[in-house]
């Protein structure tokens, strides 16, 4: 039997195996299922190598998960379009209750070839690398923020009190020295908990260390730099921004970028009835987590501090006009938000999503210098 000269294909990856279907060019062509191949490179190599013989021209995809982009670049190397699906956004059949490897392949090619897949932005491989340096300081604030509650619990638990209002500063770790317990198991708990913190502590000082330090060789290095002209976007937001967003140039308006960032109304509307909530939340939770603590800093009339003024001079022109625009507007529309009676969250989610806004313009100007 001939087949199509382009075909589509659907990859569904796992740790040691992918089952793949192909499904023919044409509208309402046949979709073949052609098993399973070990996912090392050398097999998925000679399997794309030993299609591209039989078929003119191959439409890759598969969808985005642990087990990053390897294959994207493979294929592509190879001269073939690939395409990293967002799992969130592929059309599903609500009665569709069976789920297999075999029909997650086939559905892929077939949904491909229909167009109805959405891509997820695939960073290069220098990219990547300060992402997961990026990730992988997020993931050590989280272990030092455990290793605090669990001081914080074991005295509460021994109802010892901290007399003052701020804690962990060197008063407060002095003052967890000075605690004594009658069984000493008490205290060698205490002494473990208190060392795990430092640890902690140490190792988010080094993540960063190191983000200073790359940051500088980074190709998107300049727009790191840029950013930190606005209020309340420091080196680790910025880098964050720029690593979880990629190049802004991607987004075509300000409104596309605050989506991605799932800082938009949600809507449910059907007829003469609009119903509005709150922020979809879709999209990258720790940039937007990130933009909303940057936006408690507006809060304050508008000044620039003496760490601001040496990042705004080091700025090309525009770049400083922009800065100080957004921090003469949101903070009027901080105030003024609270002026109409709004919680203090709703308010700085608001003051977040433009925000947003203003880094897209800052981070084009960065990229077009």
């Amino acid at each position: 039997m001939e087949h199509s000269t382009e075909v589509f294909v659907g990859i569904d990856v796992s740790k040691l195996r992918n089952a793949i279907a192909v499904a023919d060019g044409e509208r309402g062509g046949e979709v073949r299922y052609l098993g399973e191949v070990d996912a090392s490179e050398e097999s998925m190599r000679r399997f794309v190598k030993k299609l591209a013989t039989r078929h003119g021209r191959l439409h890759f995809c598969y969808e985005a998960g642990p087990t990053g982009y390897g294959l994207h670049r493979l294929i592509t190397e190879l001269g073939h379009s690939c395409m990293v699906v967002a799992p969130s956004l592929i059309p599903r059949k609500p009665g569709d209750r069976v789920k297999t490897n075999r029909r997650d392949a086939l559905a892929l090619a077939k949904l491909l070839r229909a167009d109805e897949l959405t891509a997820v932005w695939v960073p290069d491989e220098g990219h990547e690398a300060m992402r997961d340096l990026v990730r992988t300081r997020s993931a050590a604030v989280e272990s030092l923020r455990v290793h605090r509650q669990q001081v914080s619990a074991f005295m509460l638990k021994h109802g010892r009190v901290y007399p003052r209002k701020k804690g962990w500063t060197m008063r407060y770790l002095r003052w967890l020295q000075e605690q004594r317990f009658e069984h000493p198991a008490h205290q060698i708990a205490l002494q473990e908990m208190v060392e795990g913190v430092r640890i902690a502590k140490e190792r988010v000082t080094r993540l960063e260390s190191a983000i200073a330090e790359f940051v500088s060789s980074w190709s998107l290095g300049p727009v790191v730099t840029a950013l930190q002209t606005l209020r309340g976007v420091d080196l680790i937001v910025a880098v964050t921004f720029v690593a979880e967003v990629g190049d802004v140039s991607r987004f075509e308006s300000p409104r596309q970028l605050m989506g991605y960032l799932g800082l938009v109304p949600s809507e449910r509307s059907t007829g003469d009835t609009i119903r509005r909530g709150g922020i979809t939340k879709a999209g990258n939770g720790r940039v937007r987590h990130m933009l909303v603590e940057s936006a408690w800093t507006y809060r304050h009339p508008p000044k620039i501090g003496a760490a601001k003024l040496y990042k705004l001079e080091a700025a090309p022109p525009k770049v400083r006009e922009i800065a100080w625009k957004a921090q003469s507007r949101l903070t009027a529309r901080y105030r003024a938000l609270i002026g109409r009676g709004k919680k203090t969250t709703v308010v700085c989610t608001a003051v977040a999503r433009e925000l947003v806004g203003f880094m897209w313009s800052v981070a084009r100007e960065a990229r077009a210098a």
